[in-house]
């Protein structure tokens, strides 16, 4: 299964470079993490400060169960902390939310 999420960077070139080198050598026991969690495939990407981030579930993956296990990983914490230096919430997000889903509006 596919999902789609958005996210915002915060507007600030440095602050966008040190978030992409972040991304080009992830912390091996958050890419485990990903794994365990059932996700078989990750990609974000990037236009202005927005980040679109599309993930490939197998039959294992929840969002749910992705929260849960990431509550319980103090690793896992420590990562998404040192993001959410670089991050901030869309402006419809709800309180505490960092990625949102996104609609598919269009399929070929």
């Amino acid at each position: 299964m596919r999902y789609c999420f958005a996210l915002d960077l915060k507007n600030d070139p440095a602050l966008i470079a040190e978030y992409e080198r972040y991304h080009e050598a992830v912390w091996p026991d958050i890419l485990q993490s990903l794994r365990d969690a059932g996700i078989a495939d990750m990609e974000i990407y990037r236009v202005e400060n927005r980040l679109f981030l599309i993930l490939e579930g197998d039959a294992t993956y929840s969002p749910e169960r992705k929260a849960q296990m990431d509550a319980a990983n103090p690793r896992v914490q420590e990562w998404e902390d040192l993001m959410w230096h670089y991050q901030q919430a869309l402006p419809t997000a709800q309180p505490g939310q960092k990625w949102v889903p996104a609609t598919c509006v269009f399929k070929l």
